[in-house]
């Protein structure tokens, strides 16, 4: 029998299987800072890019060159003002801010374009495309001072660059846009990144920091935020957190108040972070959500009349043990609810035992079944009873065995069962007994 990290290995390969399956063919857009691109760890993430190109996931990669201009305009003896952290780009630095950007974009496709035998890379063969796919305009006056050669996102040619995703290559954006007169604006990398996921109605925004990801007031790392939760935490917090780290989640914030389902804030000094966050069921950094219209909370009493109305029918048909109203106010704390536009469509509740849980009455409004609804449900539910230090999850059921068994349940013996829970079993119920090990 296989034991050791190899075991572990193929343990690690078969859980990420559900995730490969899911990404492939999504869009991704990818946004490198500067300083991920002369960071040691750098061909970590090239290495990991290339893994997800041979997944069959659509990349789009945006890269900044701040200590690229830094460098150039030192040689030169001369350095930026910088204006509510933009930089003003004049007429005698645009030269070496482009060859900077120019430089870095090298250094990406240059990275990209690795082949050698016995790296992660070999016969990757990934074609890159760049080009003029953003266009620009002046960013103008702002407070009174000329930005002068500093610009914004005016528009993305999004068929263009769906063309080039389409072909399996990999499109890669430098902070650079060209107006339709001609002239080259010096751009935000951030604001590339936000305005292409939201044209290309990308699936992710993956921006890279420095830092696993945002943290609260105790050092906590946040593992997720909904859209007003990271509105609020950029308000209280934004400057706590220092200017990169805030622009980038104020980026992820952006792309999913336009239409972008998730974006994540992913290390880039942590080698593996990325397949970490993408691959994992709790990920390494932190995501922010734009599906704030639902909402899982703890149930308070409440949500009482709401859960009752929801379990009454499966009650009336036997498949949940019935509840009273009495029972449930008192059982409240035990309960967490998917709340939609105010109406609850979705309930569970986990019943502690030691360092074992059960996971009781699982269950979904009937028009929002087949949703996938049920499903995160249950993934949330896991994750809570993770932090609680549960080590097992278990369930009784008559009627949704397949379905538990398709969400890695497996089936058990009443003598599996906790000892006190064994006292309570209803042997005329015959309910089957299932088992998750977290």
């Amino acid at each position: 029998m296989t034991t050791g990290p190899t075991q572990d290995y193929v343990k690690w390969f078969r859980h990420s299987s559900p995730y490969i399956n899911a990404h492939r063919g999504k869009t991704f857009v990818l946004m490198l800072p500067g300083e991920a691109l002369v960071h040691d760890n750098f061909s970590n993430i090239i290495y990991d890019i290339a893994l997800l190109s041979s997944l069959g996931v659509r990349l789009v990669l945006v890269h900044g060159a701040r200590p690229h201009i830094d460098a150039r305009l030192s040689e030169a003896g001369t350095q930026s003002q910088f204006h509510r952290h933009l930089r003003i780009t004049d007429a005698q630095s645009l030269e070496r801010v482009t060859q900077a950007i120019g430089q870095a974009r090298i250094q990406m496709e240059a990275a990209l374009s690795t082949g050698v035998p016995n790296s992660p890379m070999h016969g990757a063969r990934m074609q890159v495309i760049s080009g003029n796919f953003v266009v620009a305009m002046p960013y103008g006056v702002l407070d009174g001072v000329d930005l002068q050669h500093t610009g914004k996102v005016r528009r993305v040619n999004a068929r263009s660059l769906n063309t080039a995703l389409d072909s399996g290559a990999i499109a890669l954006l430098s902070p650079l846009g060209y107006s339709t007169t001609g002239e080259a604006f010096n751009l935000s990398y951030s604001d590339v990144a936000t305005h292409v996921a939201t044209a290309l109605k990308a699936d992710k925004l993956l921006a890279f920091i420095e830092a696993d990801g945002v943290r609260d007031s105790q050092g906590e790392l946040v593992r997720q935020l909904a859209l007003q939760e990271c509105r609020d935490f950029l308000h209280s917090d934004g400057e706590r957190m220092g200017s990169d780290l805030s622009q980038a989640l104020n980026a992820c914030y952006l792309s999913c108040m336009q239409g972008v389902p998730r974006a994540q804030l992913i290390s880039y000094a942590t080698d593996g972070a990325l397949v970490g966050e993408l691959f994992t069921r709790d990920g390494l950094g932190t995501m922010v959500h734009s599906d704030s219209y639902e909402q899982l909370r703890r149930a308070t009493i409440d949500d009482v009349g709401g859960i009752l109305e929801l379990i009454s029918p499966m009650e009336n048909e036997g498949i949940l043990v019935r509840r009273s109203r009495e029972l449930l106010e008192t059982e409240i704390d035990r309960f967490h609810v998917l709340e939609k536009d105010g109406t609850i469509i979705a309930c569970a509740a986990l019943y502690s035992f030691e360092d074992s849980a059960e996971l009781a009455c699982v269950v979904t409004h009937p028009e929002y079944r087949k949703s996938g609804r049920a499903a995160a449900l249950l993934d949330q539910m896991e994750k809570i009873a993770r932090r609680q230090g549960v080590k097992r999850l278990f369930l009784l059921t008559t009627q949704t065995a397949h379905w538990f068994i398709e969400q890695g349940f497996v089936q058990a013996q009443i003598s599996d069962l906790p000892v006190s829970k064994q006292r309570l079993y209803n042997y005329q119920r015959n309910s089957k007994i299932f088992i998750k090990n977290l």
